[in-house]
């Protein structure tokens, strides 16, 4: 049994919940912009203030550790920290696409998506790099990796060893954008949340799989490039 906050700001959404035993006891999220510096800290005192929960009752703090958005997943992954330090417990680091594709079998089970032959499809949870690339990762329906986290500029011929004989789902904030591109794809509507990291998290507890508070990283994937501004500033 273990009571676990997870947190996850590595797009547009800003999610935070409370776990218990791989279900969610409460969430706060918002996608109304990445002001996510100013909310994480909010909605984790809103989360405990809520349900009568003590910081010190936590067992443990998950993050979505990337990939995503360079800040975004700072703020999320410092703020874990700073929590794991004060309250002397353990970090978890969940993957981003894999909590995704968890969120798209749970919107699925629960009837919010309608996806035909979902037995048969292949998942393919997608975050938007800019321009036309996407941090992807390819999931069967029962959330098995069908293939390596990659960072893809979507062209007619991405992913076509997968799409050529199932249904392709794609989803996420940057899967809009490659619709068109990836020919018999089949685009749906699902977004971040810390709804899909409930499982994989205690999953992780229940195994140790505990992360170095100290020199963990998110997972970037790519380089951050910091480019020079136009702006005449004098």
């Amino acid at each position: 049994m273990a009571l676990i906050l997870c947190i996850e700001t590595g797009t547009d959404i800003c999610s935070v919940g409370l776990v218990r035993d791989g279900e969610l006891v409460s969430l706060r999220e918002s996608d109304s912009g990445r002001d996510h510096a100013k909310k994480v800290g909010v909605f984790v005192d809103e989360l405990f203030t809520q349900t009568g929960i003590s910081p010190e009752d936590i067992d443990a703090v998950a993050v979505g550790k990337g990939p995503g958005s360079y800040t975004g997943l700072r703020i999320g992954v410092s703020f874990a920290k700073g929590l794991c330090y004060g309250l002397s417990c353990p970090l978890i680091a969940i993957g981003s696409l894999e909590a995704l594709a968890a969120v798209a079998r749970e919107d699925y089970d629960a009837g919010i998506i309608d996806v035909e032959n979902w037995d048969d499809v292949l998942l393919c949870p997608m975050v938007d790099a800019r321009r036309m690339e996407v941090y992807a990762q390819v999931f069967n329906s029962a959330g098995a990796a069908r293939s390596e986290v990659m960072a893809e500029v979507v062209g007619e011929e991405s992913f076509a060893q997968y799409r050529a004989n199932t249904q392709f789902v794609i989803f996420g904030n940057g899967a809009a954008k490659c619709a068109e591109v990836l020919s018999g794809a089949t685009l749906i509507d699902v977004t971040p949340s810390v709804r899909g990291m409930a499982r994989l998290a205690q999953r992780a507890f229940d195994a140790g799989d505990f992360v170095d508070v100290a020199y963990f990283e998110p997972f970037y994937l790519k380089d951050f490039v910091v480019t020079t501004s136009k702006k005449k500033l004098f």
